[in-house]
């Protein structure tokens, strides 16, 4: 009778235990659809704050590490941005923390690239006669990125997933050679002098807001 009982006791915590893992078993994959905002470095104002949207994919290797990928389109063109046009944002990185029953809470760095359509513009000889035988030409500019804050988590069901991000975007734009016209009085003409640009680092504050689904 007490080996019955013993048997009955074990087999019952076993059961319990398999039930508990189960409950605290996060579903791996995520996928959401992402507004986001960014400061970005305006000529006139200091910055200015654009709307983007996007979408993001989550792999949830345990409880408290993931690795993620996000892309961000910003369709608003600047024309008095330090880039101008429009922008674009692919990421790819870690997020790790605690998650409890109905929210978690998380740290991620995700470096990875960003773009602008009018980053840059130079001057070009044409080849051609005329007092200014020179044309302006935009330049699409890429830099460095990396997405460095941390990630505020609610769970109102086991699929579905609300998610607040907020961290700054420190971008890297490296060092680059661009053409300046230059007026000579003496032959009343204008040149093209080469000049460099030096790589610098920026800083901007990026604030995500996202409703995605676990499966």
């Amino acid at each position: 009778m007490k080996k019955t009982c013993f048997v009955a006791a074990i087999v019952i915590l076993l059961v319990q235990s398999h039930a508990y893992s189960q409950s605290q078993e996060v579903p791996k994959y995520e996928v959401a659809a992402e507004f986001t905002t960014y400061e970005r470095d305006n000529i006139f104002s200091g910055q200015r704050t654009e709307p983007g949207f996007g979408g993001r994919f989550t792999y949830n290797i345990t409880r408290i590490f993931s690795v993620e990928g996000a892309g961000y389109f910003f369709p608003k063109r600047c024309f008095d941005c330090v880039n101008g046009g429009r922008g674009s944002e692919a990421l790819g990185g870690v997020k790790v923390g605690k998650r409890f029953e109905n929210w978690g809470i998380f740290a991620k760095v995700r470096p990875g690239v960003v773009s602008f359509a009018r980053g840059d513009f130079d001057i070009i000889a044409t080849g051609g006669g005329g007092a200014c035988p020179f044309q302006f030409e935009n330049i699409r500019v890429n830099a460095f990125a990396t997405d460095v804050g941390g990630v505020l988590e609610f769970y109102p069901s086991k699929r579905i997933v609300t998610r607040i991000d907020a961290g700054d975007t420190i971008m890297h734009f490296g060092r680059s050679v661009r053409n300046r016209l230059d007026f000579n009085p003496a032959t009343n003409e204008f040149t093209l002098v080469p000049f460099v640009q030096p790589s610098r680092t920026t800083h901007h504050f990026q604030f995500v807001t996202s409703v995605g689904f676990r499966f």
